[in-house]
């Protein structure tokens, strides 16, 4: 080796590929609000205007705040390294985020802190790096002149900042991330919309910070536009037939790792607003499966990270992990705090934990199918399970399709099996799993007149009696049957005599 070379990557160059990193705007506030949890906020305000087509987003906490050497530190790209050991409440992780959040989403943006009744300011510009064409990083350090000018950091500054002595603010500009469309006739509706789709997001991601879930922890208040955001615990605790399992722990390089399972109820046992309030966004198929928090803050949401596959049965199971930001490096946890992926180790506890809790999951369908099983003791469908395999078909026992079959003539009969056959071998298995999937579907029974429900009740009658139902049995049948909706004073007026003898 003759020597070494200076490589140092162009700043306009990196900066730029940096900003596809991936983050969208609700992943890049949460990033941002992290730090101000980190700084021990009380209240964080996500504050932002469509202003003619110029948008801007800032975000004001009341934390400790920082010094001027403090503050440029937080400037700079890779002010830590993610191998280096945190507090155990630091949401951070690569000395990345504060930064490569801001700039996915804006091209200007401003950092405004204030310590002990001090306050500095810093910029990143990527316009005034990019026209420049600077090997340096220069960062625009600010002084009380400057921003007493800028007229938008000023009045958040007097805003927030001026009756506190510590606080932060990070200003964004210039956005041009997805949802600004400049020239677009709807830009301003898109943004809006974003802004929403990120207030549930961190609804969702910050809902312990929001609501503590255990006793000695203080709520932080975020709001949006003065709008307090309300916690999302994906868990149902509003739920009284909720299912908590055992606490489950997993061992790690001396550290824990808690697995909370919970199994919510069958929509049966849930008002239909709540019920849907739980489902989340794409419903309650898509959101079972773990959910990875890491200091209270949720990483990853509803995935069984490839050990089984998501099914209707286990849809109601959502499986709460807790880890520590000291084994960071093992579920490899990446720049946006987004994705994750538990060490082989883990893996295979997981795997455990699934076995042991997936027949609860289940135990609710299969315990709602055998009330209903038992409700009816003679159901219009019959269900087969053969060899893994499940059939319907119509039931030839009911009373009113078996008394039938015996009063025609045999080739009539034949012909009418025929047609049952027919209907039993076209049932639309896949539709009818795509419909009782959908947490947006329910099935609705068709409405009869009194004559069609007198007449099928009389006939029903008849086809009961003929086998051998009388008295409190037969009415006990009639008002178990299935598709009619016999009411009871129906039925006392055509079985007279049982009203009498009860009377």
């Amino acid at each position: 080796m003759s020597g070494h070379l200076d490589l140092s990557p162009q700043p306009s160059a990196l900066l730029e590929s940096l900003r596809s990193i991936g983050y969208t705007i609700e992943t890049a506030l949460a990033d941002i609000i992290d730090n101000s949890i980190t700084a021990q906020s009380t209240s964080v305000s996500v504050q932002f205007l469509w202003n003619n087509g110029a948008p801007w987003v800032a975000i004001v906490d009341d934390g400790r705040g920082m010094t001027q050497e403090e503050l440029i530190e937080a400037m700079r790209f890779g002010s830590r390294t993610p191998i280096e050991s945190r507090d155990e409440n630091d949401l951070g992780r690569f000395g990345l985020g504060m930064k490569t959040a801001s700039i996915s989403q804006c091209r200007h943006l401003t950092l405004a802190s204030k310590r002990d009744g001090m306050l500095t300011a810093c910029e990143w510009d990527l316009d005034k790096i990019a026209t420049n064409g600077s090997a340096s990083w220069l960062a625009g350090l600010y002084d009380p002149a400057n921003i007493t000018s800028d007229l938008l950091l000023n009045g958040l500054v007097s805003e927030s900042l001026a009756n506190r002595e510590s606080g932060t603010i990070l200003l964004w500009r210039r956005l041009d991330n997805s949802s600004v469309e400049k020239g677009n006739s709807i830009a301003e509706a898109r943004f809006s919309e974003a802004m929403d789709s990120a207030r549930k997001h961190l609804e969702l991601v910050f809902h312990r910070f929001l609501s503590p879930d255990s006793p000695g922890r203080s709520a932080i208040k975020i709001d949006f536009n003065g709008n307090a955001l309300d916690a999302f615990n994906p868990f149902g605790p509003l739920i009284p037939a909720r299912q908590e399992l055992p606490l489950e722990t997993v061992h790690i390089d001396g550290r824990k790792i808690l697995v909370q399972p919970y199994v919510l109820p069958h929509r049966s046992k849930v008002p239909t607003a709540l019920y849907e309030q739980y489902a989340g966004e794409h419903g309650y198929l898509h959101n079972q499966g773990f959910y990875i928090y890491r200091n209270r803050r949720l990483i990853v949401k509803a995935t069984w990270f490839r050990l089984i596959k998501k099914e209707e049965l286990n849809k109601l199971i959502r499986v709460r992990v807790d880890i520590p930001n000291s084994l960071d490096h093992l579920w490899r946890i990446d720049v946006k705090k987004s994705q994750a992926s538990p060490p082989e180790s883990v893996r295979r506890e997981l795997k455990k934990v699934i076995g042991r809790i997936a027949g609860a999951g289940k135990h609710v369908f299969t315990r709602r199918a055998t009330v209903i099983k038992n409700r009816t003791l003679t159901p219009v469908w019959s269900r087969e399970v053969a060899d893994g395999k499940i059939r319907y078909g119509v039931n030839e026992e009911h009373p009113l399709v078996k008394s039938l079959l015996e009063m025609v003539t045999m080739e009539q009969a034949s012909q009418l099996r025929t047609c049952l056959r027919l209907v039993n071998e076209t049932f639309p298995y896949e539709l009818f799993f795509a419909d009782a999937a959908s947490d947006t579907v329910e099935f609705e029974k068709p409405e009869y007149d009194e004559e069609e429900v007198r007449l099928a009740a009389v006939q029903l009658i008849d086809a009961l009696r003929s086998y051998g139902f009388e008295g409190v049995d037969l009415r006990k049948q009639l008002l178990r049957t299935e598709a009619f909706p016999f009411p009871p004073e129906l039925i006392d007026e055509l079985l007279p005599e049982i009203t009498k003898s009860n009377g």
